[in-house]
């Protein structure tokens, strides 16, 4: 997965802002290393208007809805974290992974948080140690 995940798309540290603003970001992180095109950012913000990509845990995950795929160049992640949490609907995040995954590439890329993560604890560790190292270490090394 390291082509996936480039070490300078983990932003840690990162101060609150409006949600949409945090899916905003992470798409125009994915636009500027040629993961997807900028068209792919209003897809993102159409999903999460859909359907939250507040998963639980202080995690949220953008992606594009289904009908912006074609806008996916190949698969990418970028990593953002907000040790003062973001107000996300009804709940609070802090550590946010934007995917745009070709095909299933996703189901690896969710394994690997759902086992670096497993619960609210963890995120906070980490979010709380700032350390963009440990994160790549985590979501990337094969």
């Amino acid at each position: 997965m390291p082509d996936i995940l480039l070490q300078k798309n983990i932003k840690t540290g990162l101060a609150s802002e409006p949600h949409e603003d945090v899916i905003r970001r992470c798409g125009e992180m994915l636009a500027a290393d040629g993961y997807v095109e900028r068209e792919y950012i209003d897809g993102m913000l159409a999903r999460d208007r859909d359907f939250s990509t507040a998963i639980g845990n202080g995690i949220a995950i953008p992606h594009g809805a289904k009908e912006y795929k074609d806008h996916i160049l190949k698969t990418g992640l970028v990593v953002l974290t907000y040790p003062d949490g973001v107000p996300w609907n009804d709940g609070v995040v802090k550590l946010v992974v934007g995917i745009a995954a070709k095909g299933d590439e996703h189901i690896d890329i969710l394994e690997r948080l759902v086992d670096a993560f497993e619960d609210e604890e963890q995120v906070d560790a980490v979010v709380a140690a700032g350390d963009a190292e440990t994160l790549y270490e985590l979501l990337a090394k094969d």
